[in-house]
């Protein structure tokens, strides 16, 4: 499916994008006081499932490392992109913590 049958209800998400060893150029998408190291794509599934957001794995290459990350993962938006990514690098902070 492609993200644009997603368009204002779904967001398409990569490890990526919350990812604090990332750059913004490499694809992290919100600010590095909430990014998490290296997220695992289950961590993140299991973030989205405890904040009721209905993830779906996709196995999809991101387009700016391809040769390494290999899933995408596609969530309900809360509010916008950024503030439900922002959500679950969270979650997944307390999950580490646990």
């Amino acid at each position: 499916m492609s993200s644009r049958e997603y368009k204002e209800k779904r967001i398409v998400l990569w490890a990526a994008n919350i990812d604090s060893s990332r750059s913004i150029s490499e694809g992290r998408k919100i600010p590095l006081k909430y990014a998490v190291s290296e997220p695992s794509v289950e961590e993140i599934v299991l973030a989205a499932k405890m904040l009721g957001l209905k993830p779906a794995i996709e196995e999809k290459a991101y387009p700016r490392s391809w040769w390494k990350d290999k899933h995408r993962i596609v969530v309900d938006k809360l509010d916008t992109k950024r503030n439900t990514l922002v959500e679950i690098a969270k979650k997944v902070r307390k999950l580490r913590e646990k």
